[in-house]
C-alpha cells in the first residue's frame, strides 16, 4: 500500500504544534501557521469545486508571492500536482505548458484568466486565496497526496527546442527536502530569504519546503534590487538565503554602505558556476560563509554543496549530499577514478520520475538509475566536484578541446570584469574559435586588448580568446543566468 505524503501534512503538523508561530511573511503580510494551514484547506477545497482532482494538475502564475506556496500545499491536499508558470513567457509558451501539463486549473491574474479561458481551463482569481472571510470547510479526508503521487512538474529552460516538464514525485521532495535540512542543520530557528523565482525548483525546495519541514519560517522578497536588498537582511533577520553568482556579483560591486549580516548563518550559490575569486570576495566582504552547490531540475534541485563548517573549497561546488551518489564516468559508462574528467552522473531517491510525455529522452537522460547531467566534472580525492564545463558547451578549435569555463574564470580574475561568457564562433579554417563578452564592474573601463593580454599570461595560445567584446551587460535569463544562446547567434554573425 502506498503511503500518504508527509510533506502534504506540514501545514496541518505546523498548525497543532505551533498555531501562532511565524510561517510566511510577503510584504506587509504575515501568516501564521493555523492562517496559514487554513487558507491552504479552503483553496484545496475550490479547487475541487472548479473540477481538479487527485491525479491532476494545477498551475500557477505570478511573481514571487505567499499565494503561490500556499497554491502548492492546496494542490497536494487534493492529490494534484502543481506547475508553476513563468510569468514572463510569452502568451503562446505559457498556453503550450497549461496544454502539455494537462493543467485543471490556472491560479493567477487577469492576464492568466484570458490565458486560460483559450485553452478551456478554469480559473482562480489570487487575490482571493489570502485575507478570506469564510469559514474554514469541515473536517474531512486531509492531504490526500501519497508518496509516488506528482508533486511538482518543473519546466525547463528550454534552450535546445520546446522546455520539458520534468516529473517530480512526493517522494523525490521528501529525499531532497530532508538532505537539505540535514547538510545545514535547519532548525525551527532557521528563516529563509527567498530570492529566486517559485517557478524554478530551488525556490520551492531548497527556498520554502526545506525551511518550512524543519519548523523554520520563509520571506518572500520583492524582485531582487541592489538597493534594497541589505534592507530586507537587516530588517527580516533571515538565517540564509539562495542566489545566484549574477547576484552576489551585483551586491559585491555595489553595495557601498556597511550592512550588518549577523543574522545570516550561510549563504548559497546555485544555478550556474561561480568564480572562486568572487566567492572568496564576498566571503571577506560581508563576512558570511558562501557555499556552492550543484544540481539539476531533473536531480530534485541539488546534489553536491560545500560544507558550512566543514572545509569550503571555492573553485568546487562541495561533496555529495546526504542520500545521494555523485560520479564521473566516461563517454561509455565506465566509472572514472577521481582526478579524472568526465560526465557527472547521479543516483539517489532524489532523481525525477522522467519527462512527461518523453519516454525516449527520459531513458536516454536515467540509465540504470544514474541521471546523466551533460556536465564535465573532475572528483577529488576527498569527494570535492569541480565543474569543468558543459559537454555541448566545449570548443573544439583546431582539434583542440577547450572548456569555456576555463576562460571565463580567466577572465574574472581581471579586476574590471563583473561578468564573463566565452562561445564559439564559427571558424572556416579551425571549425571554432573562443570568443568572450565581458560586463565590466561599475565605474571601470577595460579595452579588448587589454583582456586579451590577461588571458595569454595564463591561458595556452590556443585558448585565448580571438575577440572580447565589452558590454554593459550580458544577457539573463529570469532566473538570473547567463543566455549563452544569444551570445551564440550575435558570435555567428
Amino acid at each position: 500500500m502506498t503511503s500518504m505524503s508527509d510533506l502534504a501534512r506540514i501545514p496541518f503538523l505546523r498548525a497543532e504544534r505551533d498555531p501562532g508561530g511565524r510561517c510566511l511573511r510577503d510584504g506587509g503580510r504575515a501568516l501564521d501557521n493555523v492562517t496559514f494551514a487554513a487558507d491552504v484547506r479552503r483553496l484545496a477545497h475550490r479547487f475541487g469545486a472548479l473540477g481538479a482532482a487527485p491525479g491532476d494538475t494545477v498551475a500557477v502564475m505570478l511573481p514571487n508571492s505567499a499565494e503561490i506556496v500556499t497554491t502548492m500545499f492546496a494542490a497536494w491536499y487534493g492529490g494534484s500536482a502543481l506547475t508553476p508558470v513563468n510569468a514572463a513567457l510569452t502568451d503562446d509558451e505559457v498556453r503550450y505548458q497549461l496544454e502539455d501539463s494537462a493543467a485543471a486549473v490556472l491560479v493567477g491574474d487577469e492576464r492568466a484568466r484570458e490565458l486560460a479561458a483559450s485553452v478551456g481551463v478554469a480559473w482562480l482569481d489570487a487575490t482571493s486565496i489570502h485575507g478570506s472571510a469564510a469559514p474554514d470547510p469541515a473536517a474531512d479526508a486531509g492531504p490526500l497526496a501519497a508518496s509516488d503521487d506528482f508533486a511538482l512538474i518543473i519546466y525547463t529552460s528550454g534552450t535546445t527546442g520546446r522546455p520539458k516538464g520534468v516529473l517530480l514525485d512526493h517522494a523525490n521532495l521528501d529525499a531532497m527536502s530532508a538532505s537539505l535540512v540535514q547538510h545545514f542543520t535547519m532548525t525551527a530557528a532557521d528563516t529563509s530569504l527567498l530570492v529566486l523565482p517559485l517557478f524554478h525548483a530551488n525556490g520551492l525546495i531548497a527556498g520554502t519546503l526545506s525551511p518550512l519541514r524543519a519548523g523554520g519560517d520563509v520571506v518572500v522578497a520583492p524582485r531582487f534590487s541592489p538597493d534594497t536588498f541589505w534592507d530586507l537582511v537587516e530588517t527580516h533577520r533571515p538565517t540564509y538565503f539562495s542566489a545566484v553568482p549574477t547576484i552576489y556579483a551585483v551586491l559585491e560591486a555595489r553595495t557601498t554602505r556597511p550592512v550588518d549580516t549577523s543574522s545570516l548563518r550561510f549563504v548559497v550559490c546555485g544555478a550556474a558556476p561561480m568564480p572562486a575569486e568572487l566567492i572568496l570576495r564576498f566571503e571577506e566582504r560581508f563576512g558570511v560563509p558562501l557555499v556552492e552547490g550543484y544540481g539539476l531540475s531533473e536531480g530534485s534541485v541539488a546534489s553536491t554543496i560545500n560544507p558550512v563548517a566543514g572545509p569550503r573549497r571555492p573553485g568546487t561546488v562541495g561533496v555529495a549530499l546526504p542520500g545521494q551518489e555523485v560520479a564521473v564516468v566516461s563517454p561509455s559508462g565506465d566509472p572514472l577514478p577521481s582526478g579524472s574528467r568526465g560526465e557527472v552522473v547521479i543516483r539517489g531517491a532524489n532523481v525525477m520520475r522522467g519527462y512527461l510525455g518523453r519516454p525516449d529522452e527520459t531513458l536516454h537522460t536515467v540509465r540504470d538509475g544514474w541521471l546523466h547531467t551533460g556536465d564535465v566534472g573532475i572528483i577529488d580525492e576527498d569527494g570535492y566536484l569541480r565543474i569543468v564545463d558543459r559537454i555541448k558547451d566545449m570548443i573544439i578549435r583546431g582539434g583542440e578541446n577547450i572548456y569555456p569555463k576555463e576562460i571565463e574564470e580567466c577572465l574574472y580574475g581581471h579586476p574590471a570584469v563583473l561578468e564573463a561568457a566565452v562561445v564559439g564562433k564559427p571558424d572556416a579554417v579551425l571549425g571554432e574559435v573562443p570568443v568572450a563578452y565581458v560586463a565590466t564592474r561599475p565605474g571601470l573601463v577595460v579595452t579588448e586588448a587589454e583582456l586579451r593580454s590577461h588571458c595569454a599570461g595564463s591561458l595556452a595560445h590556443f585558448k585565448v580568446p580571438e575577440e572580447v567584446h565589452v558590454r554593459a551587460e550580458l544577457p539573463k535569463n529570469s532566473v538570473g543566468k547567463l543566455v549563452k544562446g544569444l551570445l551564440r547567434e550575435q558570435a555567428a554573425v
